[in-house]
């Protein structure tokens, strides 16, 4: 629900009814994963998608009925052998959807629209609802807003809403919620309705929402331009760092979210990183590149990789333990950076960069799927044993 919060926050300030399908589960090769999400409003208008396809017609009829009963309801999805023309997924996978309406006077319409125009301004925030349960606690949510209240200000509520006189399930809920939301993650949590990880249990779909993910990019040549394209095409936040004013321009980067004009040590000394931040080093430069990736290789980030040739990587490896680099950290360097396509142009360089990036942050092997004989979507750990259906 989350993902598409920019259209849904103006059909609330519109004052819309809608219904929204989510996908809750995924069992095996399925084409989106848990926090995917259709949704139509009164008017028939749909947004957003559930499976690439395959059920959204299904999907559809479903977000249309519970407009009209306000009923919230779970469906499940799979692969028919006996009728290849049945509602299913043709690529064999199984998905659970929860169908939830969000109509004037609902439970947790209120939870909703905070949550929708926390998500649509940037801000971090995660909504917890009822997944299977009891019907009278179905349609009821919890929000849980970031360290900046979801607005960017100094706050407000962190907390708002509950599933109807149970304290103790809220505050769970809420804990769980707000750990989900700390890692960017979404999923469900299995938790007994009296609040306890145990108990007859309940399934919970927490949704997250956080700003997107930094890319940072040091090194204003032809082959950052096309980086930064394609690192906005993946959805991050890209900033462009180079010393050299004449170079750094918005005119060179015009995609780039930011363009930074220093020393690329000295900017990544004062800007703000996570576990979620890649970081691209281009400028195969010795001065550049040993006192930056001194400074990146002991950061919390996700990914650091370097350009260069096979000779320069090794002659940089040398000067970072010269300067007390451990062998542990230069394990962390992807360097020559990227997979290996055969790629020569500086698109098709960003592309083998990019691609090393996914497989990183997907735990993907880099290998051609043809005769590999490997899952296509690999199941995803879940965090904890209360957790499942954990998504990045």
């Amino acid at each position: 629900m989350l993902d598409i919060a920019e259209e849904l926050n103006r059909w609330v300030e519109q004052g819309r009814d809608f219904a929204v399908a989510t996908v809750v589960a995924v069992t095996g090769s399925a084409p989106r994963q848990p926090g995917a999400a259709l949704a139509v409003d009164e008017a028939g208008t749909a947004v957003g998608s559930v499976s690439g396809g395959c059920v959204e017609g299904a999907v559809y009829d479903l977000c249309v009925q519970a407009l009209q009963d306000g009923e919230t309801v779970l469906e499940r999805f799979g692969y028919s052998d006996d009728d290849a023309f049945a509602v299913g997924l043709t690529c064999g996978g199984i998905i659970d959807i929860l169908v939830t309406p969000v109509r004037a006077g609902t439970p947790g319409r209120q939870v909703y629209e905070a949550a929708l125009a926390a998500a649509a301004r940037g801000g971090a925030a995660a909504v917890a609802r009822i997944a299977e349960g009891p019907q009278e606690l179905k349609g009821s949510a919890v929000l849980v807003l970031g360290e900046d209240g979801g607005d960017g200000g100094d706050g407000g509520d962190r907390f708002l809403g509950g599933f109807g006189g149970h304290p103790e399930l809220d505050r769970m809920v809420a804990e769980e919620a707000r750990a989900l939301l700390d890692a960017g993650k979404t999923g469900v949590l299995e938790v007994g309705a009296d609040g306890r990880l145990c108990g007859e249990p309940l399934k919970v779909l927490v949704e997250s929402s956080v700003p997107p993910p930094r890319m940072i990019v040091f090194g204003a040549i032809d082959f950052a331009s096309a980086l930064v394209r394609i690192g906005k095409f993946l959805g991050y936040h890209v900033t462009l760092c180079d010393a050299r004013p004449v170079f750094a321009t918005k005119q060179r980067f015009p995609e780039a979210d930011e363009i930074a004009v220093d020393w690329p040590h000295r900017y990544l000394e004062r800007t703000e990183t996570d576990g979620r931040t890649v970081l691209c080093v281009l400028t195969h430069d010795a001065k550049f590149d040993v006192p930056l990736l001194r400074l990146a290789l002991r950061l919390p980030v996700a990914y650091v990789g370097a350009m260069g040739s096979r000779k320069t990587h090794e002659d940089r490896n040398r000067r970072l333990r010269d300067v007390g680099v451990t062998e542990l950290e230069l394990a962390r360097l992807r360097s020559p950076i990227g997979l290996d396509l055969g790629a020569r142009s500086p698109e098709e360089t960003a592309l083998s960069i990019a691609a090393e990036i996914v497989a990183n942050r997907r735990g993907g092997s880099g290998a051609a799927l043809t005769g590999a004989h490997i899952p296509i979507h690999p199941d995803t750990p879940a965090t904890a044993a209360r957790r499942i259906g954990s998504v990045a």
